[in-house]
């Protein structure tokens, strides 16, 4: 029995305990936050997966765990890797590092994060759950042999959507990394190079050759939404964030020069039920399709039934809406990835190993959302196979996440 340690206990960190319900061989032991850590304690209770200790500092949730999970804030990453990196200095010992995503705001950040992860002395996971997704892994299960006959697929679309973040410092670039991109757009690019590597080849397999993005602040810069971010301590007249991306990257197959295309669009303005993860991938002859929101269940509430739903998103992840027709999700965890990441990842740390995602793959996806900003702000495709541009890419911060998104948006 693995002894897991979350740090954080906000939105992400529930969601990872609904998760943890479907994984056998781990428990909750110990939880560390600022605030919100007795709630997650007691939520872990209620599901039955631990009695988890509340820990008053990130050394003593590491004295009372196997794993540590950081779920905590971007902007916290790396002071917290650190206190992780000193408690094992001073004797502690780890099975395994989980990271969610994203890994860092930017390539010096991550470096950082890797320099001090590779100090543990344990294996490692980066948390990207799209790439498990079941409607992705099984599509890609029950099409290889048709994959092995024809050839892997040339053209990936994914997106994300929703109608915005859930807390304040999400919505703040300098805090968060950015806008859309950075916060989704990590998780499309992912998946949709999951679904153009051939079968059998590592995630990171594909060679990235060059890059193209187009970003924007479409809504949440105007009236009356502008208003209703200052009222959450958020000031898009002076520090806006894209809240639209469209990225599109080229992939060459090292061994056979084939050249595959994934399309990532992202957006916080999906006035719709819920969060939408919809997927498309086409093959030589054959393809892919997946819908979050396609769901053989549904429930309607009238307006004067609206009164008794304390909580909209008790019917879906960011859902906007408490009344009218509502799409039912009977276990958004599994569907969005959760659980199995859960499953990889732990059941590699019992051998030693890394997950299937580990966080040098992380970096990966780090460069390539640094490019994509890079190339909206240079208004020209990047290509990713020059030497001086992925120099240049080591030290680069985007001006957006730098607060000064009015200068390109």
């Amino acid at each position: 029995m693995l002894k897991v340690g979350m740090i954080g206990a906000g939105f992400v960190a529930h969601f990872h305990s609904r998760a943890l319900e479907s994984v056998r061989g781990a428990e909750l032991s110990a939880v560390y936050a600022l605030k919100g850590a007795e709630e997650l304690a007691q939520f872990a209770q209620n599901l039955g997966i631990g009695r988890p200790k509340i820990c008053k500092t990130v050394a003593e949730l590491v004295q009372n765990c196997d794993v540590v999970a950081n779920f905590a804030p971007n902007y916290v990453r790396i002071e917290l890797m650190a206190a992780v990196a000193e408690a094992v200095k001073a004797g502690a010992r780890l099975k395994g590092l989980i990271c969610e995503k994203p890994l860092a705001r930017n390539m010096a950040e991550a470096n950082e994060v890797i320099k001090l992860a590779r100090g543990l002395g344990c294996p490692n996971a980066y948390f990207e759950n799209q790439i498990h997704m079941p409607t992705l892994t099984e599509a890609r299960r029950q099409l290889a042999g048709v994959e092995k006959s024809m050839g892997a697929m040339h053209l990936a679309r994914s997106a994300e959507e929703h109608g915005g973040p859930h807390e304040p410092w999400f919505w703040d670039p300098t805090r968060q990394g950015g806008g859309v991109c950075c916060d989704m757009g990590c998780h499309s690019l992912a998946a949709g190079m999951f679904m153009v590597t051939p079968a059998g080849k590592a995630p990171d397999y594909l060679t990235p050759m060059s890059i193209n993005a187009n970003m924007a602040l479409l809504k949440w810069g105007k009236e009356p939404w502008i208003s209703q971010l200052r009222k959450r301590g958020v000031d898009y007249s002076k520090t806006p964030a894209e809240d639209y991306s469209h990225v599109t990257i080229a992939l060459k197959d090292p061994r056979t020069g084939v050249i595959s295309r994934v399309e990532a669009a992202n957006s916080w303005m999906y006035d719709a039920p819920g969060l939408r993860l919809l997927m498309e991938a086409f093959g030589p002859g054959y393809s892919a399709t997946a819908n979050s929101l396609q769901s053989p269940a549904g429930i309607f509430i009238s307006d004067s039934a609206a009164a008794a739903v304390a909580d909209s998103e008790l019917a879906l992840e960011k859902s906007q809406a408490s009344r009218g027709a509502l799409v039912i999700v009977p276990h958004e965890a599994d569907l969005y990835g959760y659980c199995a990441e859960w499953r990889d990842a732990l059941g590699a740390f019992e051998v030693g190993k890394d997950a299937m995602l580990n966080l040098e793959y992380g970096r990966l996806i780090t460069k390539l959302t640094m490019a994509a900003y890079m190339s909206h702000e240079k208004r020209k495709a990047i290509d990713l196979t020059d030497p001086a541009v992925n120099k240049e890419l080591e030290t680069y911060i985007p001006l957006i996440q730098q607060g000064k998104g009015g200068q390109v948006l």
